[in-house]
């Protein structure tokens, strides 16, 4: 298949193009770089720098490469910032989204697998989190990836437009054959951060609340390996072949605490990392764990990273990788 990845210059969006080229597609990667890197998707058929809301541009991408269908990666995904910039969210994300839909439409291209997130569900208390949840995202983030799932669903109803939602939980871990990885100037997810007090980068690492209703007070979260992620959104491109749209979770079904992950860079990296308590941050959740089975059962899907201090140590590699690029 030949496959736009937008974002596809950024953290998962990166794994997306080799995995798909390591497995027999045609890869094309459109990115404005705000906070990708040109160097992580040397291998891509082609790159183009520029956005999705370029209307266009996405035309003459769709006409000249053929396009068969959209991996759909390109967003600002921080819960803290979308709190202080909830306008640039709902810009970037969710009219984003539009633009690109109405490209495909124009170029007559109907299947796309969205980039979503498990901050749609919001604080649900139903454990482990099922697709028939309803969602109550409580975080502008959440609110403009589950309104743009909402107008992908209508656009399949209204113009047959083909769709794999996929709701992340914790992405993490790095590529093991290829040196990429995430590579965020201002990091906010908690194993980059953990692993820049293990570098020397940071001092301690900000705990955000440690009186959740958890075994040791902090939140819980579950962690999934990127390429096991990835994976999922190639198998994604079969279901097309039979007319599937579903959304599908995506996560290990374990949980494990912001402690308990300290605890474990910890062994991987031999190395102290420091902590300090500080108040919840508004946004955050107090525990996130998925059941994936539905992916499981319809996609085949199966993670081969389920161990939390593998998927650590893959980070890791990675970090002292870019490390020795910076010195």
């Amino acid at each position: 298949m030949n496959v736009l990845v937008t974002g596809g210059a950024g953290y998962i969006g990166s794994h997306a193009v080799v995995q798909l080229i390591d497995k027999g597609h045609h890869a094309v990667v459109l990115d404005n770089l705000m906070t990708g890197h040109r160097w992580s998707v040397d291998n891509a058929a082609r790159f183009v720098n520029g956005d999705i809301r370029n209307g266009k541009l996405l035309d003459a991408l769709f006409q000249l490469e053929k396009i068969d269908a959209v991996m759909h990666f390109a967003a600002s995904i921080s819960v803290g910032e979308s709190e202080e910039k909830p306008l640039k969210y709902y810009d970037n994300n969710v009219h984003g989204t539009v633009s690109l839909l109405q490209a495909m439409l124009r170029n007559d291209v109907k299947n796309i697998i969205f980039s979503s997130t498990a901050a749609v569900y919001g604080n649900t208390e139903v454990v482990p989190v099922t697709e028939e949840i309803p969602v109550a995202p409580i975080s502008p983030y959440g609110k403009t990836k589950a309104m743009s799932e909402n107008i992908i669903r209508d656009c399949h109803h209204a113009y047959g437009i083909n769709y794999c939602i996929f709701r992340y939980f914790n992405v993490a871990g790095a590529h093991e054959d290829y040196p990429i990885g995430q590579a965020f100037e201002k990091n906010t997810a908690l194993i980059p951060i953990i692993l820049e007090v293990a570098s020397g980068e940071r001092d301690h690492i900000k705990v955000f609340g440690d009186d959740y209703d958890t075994k040791d007070g902090t939140g819980v979260r579950d962690f999934i390996h990127v390429v096991d992620l990835v994976d999922a959104h190639i198998l994604g491109l079969k279901a097309f072949e039979k007319g599937e749209s579903l959304t599908y979770n995506l996560g290990n079904g374990q949980g494990f605490t912001v402690m308990e992950m300290v605890q474990a860079a910890k062994r991987v990296t031999g190395r102290p990392i420091p902590t300090e308590i500080a108040s919840r941050r508004e946004g955050d959740i107090a525990y996130s764990v998925a059941s994936s089975d539905r992916a499981k059962e319809k996609l085949g899907w199966k993670p081969q990273y389920t161990d939390i201090e593998k998927i650590i140590e893959t980070a890791w590699k990675f970090k002292q990788y870019m490390l020795t690029k910076i010195d």
